[in-house]
């Protein structure tokens, strides 16, 4: 199944699941929202969306998830530049994908899904990106792109804004992205500073203080994948740059 556009998922022949989806967003997007970022919300409400939904376990799986991405890629290269036309990605994977008891669980299996598209990426990693985690102004890479990778799970009770729905889902979008809204400017920092305090009234657990900026140099991949109550993170990234 190739993406899905927003405004498709209200057609008939729609399964069940995917449906549901669209529902799970739909009550945490749709005006009024307390949703805490705000573009998520504006994407929604201009039927910007597009998603990837996998449906097969494994590594099966991730080839669909790869082959979706690169459409996705193909697509974004051919980007006006102006925010309100920018689609963010959203791979949902069904409970029969992706069903875990935990959210380290679901954490892990997002990690490799991503460990999956690298070792299978056809182009180069970009030569002017880190290719290792710890390093500053490293971010994920395929086809060529750098990527920012929101992991979002169902059973995220507390952090709130981490959790989309019943379904595990990565929320994709090129980085170049978040510098045009929230880089290192003044503006910038008003938009961060609007979405934190969103944030702390929509989360029922304290801003992460992982969340950084990546223009100064501070960690990418330690946003990916946010602990429900800050008091555990991962020592070690378990992204491994192939070869």
């Amino acid at each position: 199944m190739a993406l899905v556009a927003q405004k498709n998922l209200s057609q008939a022949g729609i399964p069940e699941w995917q449906r549901a989806t669209y529902n799970d967003l739909a009550e945490r997007l749709a005006s009024p929202s307390d949703f805490p970022c705000t573009f998520s919300q504006n994407a929604f409400h201009r039927e910007l969306l597009q998603f990837s939904f996998i449906d097969a376990p494994g590594e099966k799986g991730f080839r669909t998830g790869m082959r979706d991405l690169l459409q996705y890629i193909a697509d974004c290269n051919h980007w006006d530049g102006r925010l309100d036309s920018a689609k963010p990605l959203l791979m949902v994977f069904s409970e029969h994908a992706a069903s875990f008891d935990t959210i380290e669980q679901y954490h892990e299996f997002g990690w490799q899904v991503l460990q999956s598209w690298h070792e299978n990426d056809p182009t180069p990693w970009p030569s002017d990106v880190s290719k290792t985690p710890l390093e500053p102004f490293w971010s994920f890479c395929f086809g060529g792109l750098q990527l920012f990778v929101n992991m979002s799970a169902p059973l995220h009770t507390k952090r709130r804004s981490r959790n989309l729905g019943r379904h595990f889902t990565l929320v994709i979008n090129p980085r170049e992205r978040f510098d045009l809204v929230a880089g290192d400017t003044p503006e910038g920092e008003r938009v961060r500073s609007k979405i934190r305090a969103r944030s702390s009234d929509y989360d029922e657990v304290a801003h992460s203080p992982l969340l950084g900026r990546y223009q100064k140099g501070e960690l990418e991949w330690v946003q990916y994948s946010l602990s429900e109550d800050n008091s555990a993170a991962l020592n070690e990234c378990p992204f491994q740059f192939r070869g």
